[in-house]
């Protein structure tokens, strides 16, 4: 079995020996090339993105399914993204092998279970063909993630994957496939680098291109964000005031901390003749 180019040889060699001048040199260097490696895979992302769309749209929810790295930040995402962007956390969903509420214990071994990832999606989420499943898989080949993308095409459930690694098994068994060839890594086989890297940008590529298309950004603005804390309200404000020179901001806090929202105040606000 060939070895797979996210498991060769780093580029780097005698790290033990360079500055942290170097170090840090030579780590740049690599990063720099995973934007690169996304650009060149931008059409595939953008099938992706859109079936994930075409998915809520239509009343289904999106699953992210992983382990490592790529699983946790799956679950940043979907952690981030109903307070972001006032969406019902249910459409935006991640599993994790051994279990998002154990993140912090990181059961790496879990990966190596072939039933856990399918059982979950099915007796936890009761995962039907209206949603979609996204594989997580910096080598395209982790057993937990391959097995529940298998069973998944075989019971009709549209799903994609992202993984580092070109021809990758599990790639075959998704619908909308995207492989980021970001190379050997820093270190040897740490895939936690420039893979994990691609990960997190492709999330949040994903997400953001989402919610923009689903009317949660308006301008450039998150005009449908949660009231989390004082730095959200604020914003909020602002933004208000800019839409509305002719109200203060003290008053356009008020009433958004009294309706619930940057949209809701409006809203508001129209409906009694105020604005």
């Amino acid at each position: 079995m060939a070895l797979r180019l996210t498991e060769q040889p780093s580029l780097h060699d005698n790290l033990e020996k360079k500055s942290v001048a170097e170090l840090l040199r030579e780590i740049n260097e690599e990063d720099k090339k995973v934007p690169v490696a996304i650009e060149a895979a931008l059409p595939e992302i953008e099938k992706l993105v859109t079936a994930i769309e075409n998915t809520i749209r239509n009343g289904g929810r999106m699953f992210y399914l992983g382990c490592g790295t790529g699983g946790k930040l799956a679950v940043l995402d979907i952690l981030e993204v109903p307070n972001t962007y006032g969406v019902n956390p249910e459409i935006w969903q991640a599993v994790l092998a051994g279990g998002v509420e154990n993140l912090v214990l990181d059961l790496e071994e879990a990966e190596d279970d072939v039933d856990e990832g399918w059982r979950t999606l099915t007796e936890k989420h009761h995962i039907t063909p209206k949603d979609i499943v996204v594989g997580i898989s910096a080598s395209g080949c982790t057993p937990y993630v391959e097995a529940a993308m298998k069973a998944c095409k075989e019971h009709g459930i549209p799903c994609g994957s992202f993984c580092n690694n070109p021809d990758s098994p599990i790639s075959k068994y998704v619908d909308y496939p995207v492989e980021i060839i970001t190379g050997p890594e820093f270190i040897t086989g740490s895939t936690r680098m420039k893979s994990g890297t691609s990960q997190k940008l492709l999330c949040d590529m994903i997400s953001t291109t989402i919610m923009c298309r689903l009317g949660r950004v308006e301008g450039n603005r998150m005009v449908q964000a949660n009231l989390i804390n004082n730095k959200v309200i604020d914003r909020l404000t602002r933004t208000m005031v800019e839409r509305n020179p002719q109200l203060s901001y003290e008053f356009c806090q008020e009433t958004i901390k009294k309706t619930g929202g940057l949209i809701k105040a409006e809203k508001y606000l129209k409906e009694n003749n105020l604005l």
